[in-house]
């Protein structure tokens, strides 16, 4: 039996995003991973962990779905969802797998995601082999700060800090307030390189000078260590 496509959608309509979502649940065939409203969120995520496919709506702000295409440099298949019969002609400029029109029918969906399935090679089974090496992860991460887009790299970053909806991450230079989480900030980052040590901190494991019961210390700031984090800070310290 196949394994489900593992996919994200990329909408900036929460309404849309609930149908996807919705859609997902009730197809065997796929892995809905993440779904994003801000398309330079989920640009920086797919940095990090590539997916067979993505449901991707082709007018948002800041980034569109065809920019954030390109941007790519080696995008997964995509099924185009937009509201606008113009941009069909467009979706088969990038190979696009389908193009689905809003409102989203369940039967049309499932057409779309059956085009996806056969487009995608799926290996036969072979002897067990060497583990192939693992994906590089990122140097950057692109942030939205207010107006602005701030392009970050990750050696930079000390530790972020979560304050109410705001993160900041800190690094050697400066600092970058963000609108998201501290979750959201979590899966921007490599987890082999980047550990939470407490329910508002996430630190940097190469910037990390010195480790205690109750704190950390990373480049010349002193963080509190949470009792719930402590054995996945040890843990992640041996392994580096």
């Amino acid at each position: 039996m196949s394994l489900p496509l593992t996919c994200i959608a990329i909408d900036d309509e929460p309404l849309a995003l609930d149908v996807l979502r919705d859609y997902a649940r009730l197809t065997p065939a796929l892995h809905l991973t993440h779904t994003f409203q801000d398309a330079i969120q989920a640009l920086t995520y797919l940095q990090a962990h590539p997916v067979d496919l993505l449901f991707l709506d082709v007018n948002m702000p800041d980034l569109s779905g065809i920019q954030l295409l390109k941007a790519l440099r080696h995008p997964p298949l995509v099924v185009f969802t937009t509201a606008y019969t113009e941009y069909a002609v467009k979706s088969y400029d990038f190979d696009a797998v389908d193009y689905l029109l809003k409102p989203i029918e369940f039967d049309r969906f499932l057409r779309a995601v059956h085009k996806a399935t056969d487009a995608l090679p799926r290996p036969s089974p072979a002897p067990v082999a060497p583990s192939a090496a693992p994906l590089p992860s990122p140097e950057f991460v692109f942030l939205k700060s207010g107006p602005q887009l701030v392009r970050l790299r990750l050696d930079e970053i000390l530790y972020v800090e979560a304050d109410r909806n705001y993160c900041t991450f800190v690094t050697t230079m400066r600092k970058v307030s963000v609108l998201m989480t501290l979750q959201e900030a979590a899966a921007l980052l490599p987890a082999a390189h980047f550990v939470r040590v407490h329910k508002s901190f996430i630190v940097a494991l190469r910037q990390v000078q010195l480790i205690e019961r109750h704190q950390v210390q990373v480049g010349p700031a002193v963080l509190p260590v949470g009792k719930a984090f402590w054995e996945q800070l040890y843990r992640a310290a041996q392994a580096g």
